[in-house]
């Protein structure tokens, strides 16, 4: 439960903090549809505001179309620099390209959030500031989400631990989110537990509980239950149930039932 709170106070302070840097989250890449202002250091004649277009590209005095969909603005100006250069017009343009209107990027973010729904990604983003978008996770909301990217044509499936992000401050976990990706948090994992125990029900799994936590949350045994031959149904992989036999010191798995005996003394 303390890691349960820990996880939606620092939600709450990003979305109150607002973003990460873009400097720390790394450079926008540039999308059809941005609006772009191109200069060229000592050339104000050549100052330019495009779109990028349909095929990905902009039109820029002098040299025409430059492709610049996919990369970053400071490529997208050593692309325009080049043409100028290679087009005998400018001898080492210094070229600044600032995007002005962002149109070309969204993030979907679904499952259990405060806001599900379409983001736009305004500037280059991490996962905690697009988590911060759509309002945290619910109090329903497992501990971990699914990040569904596409990467060299491929679609590429990631779960992150979100416990480990914002506890820990990992980076590594803090991951650059991309156009089009999907962000889904599943609902929260639960075992159930009956027989002789005070509280029976479902209830929520924590990371690495053990089967005497879960009985604590139970509230424990009662006057007639017994630890012996405690019984645990488990699904296996290809979806059947099978029934194991516990320790106390066990780990509980997604969907565990627990039965509690009565004591024959």
């Amino acid at each position: 439960m303390l890691n349960r709170m820990y996880l939606i106070v620092s939600l709450a302070i990003f979305a109150l903090l607002g973003a990460v840097s873009a400097q720390a989250a790394g450079e926008y890449v540039l999308a059809t549809g941005d609006l772009v202002r191109v200069t060229v250091y000592d050339h104000a004649d050549l100052t330019t505001e495009t779109r990028v277009n349909d095929q990905g590209s902009v039109l820029f005095p002098l040299v025409g179309e430059v492709p610049v969909a996919g990369k970053t603005a400071s490529e997208a100006s050593s692309r325009i620099a080049k043409a100028l250069e290679t087009g005998g017009f400018i001898r080492g343009p210094q070229v600044n390209l600032v995007v002005i209107e962002f149109k070309g990027q969204e993030v979907s973010v679904l499952g259990q959030v405060n806001r599900p729904g379409k983001f736009p990604l305004q500037k280059a983003s991490r996962l905690a500031e697009v988590l911060a978008l759509a309002g945290g996770v619910t109090v329903n909301g497992a501990d971990s989400l699914i990040l569904i990217s596409t990467k060299d044509g491929k679609t590429v499936r990631q779960e992150i631990d979100l416990l480990a992000l914002f506890k820990d401050g990992s980076q590594e976990l803090n991951v650059a989110i991309s156009n089009d990706d999907i962000l889904y948090v599943p609902r929260e994992p639960r075992y159930y537990i009956y027989g002789e125990v005070q509280r029976p029900g479902s209830f929520r799994l924590e990371k690495n509980m053990s089967l005497v936590q879960a009985l604590s949350v139970g509230g424990g045994l009662t006057a007639r239950g017994t630890q012996k031959g405690i019984k645990i149904l488990r699904r296996g992989q290809d979806g059947g149930m099978r029934e194991i036999e516990a320790k106390l010191p066990d780990l509980l798995q997604t969907d565990d039932v627990i039965f509690v005996k009565e004591s024959l003394f």
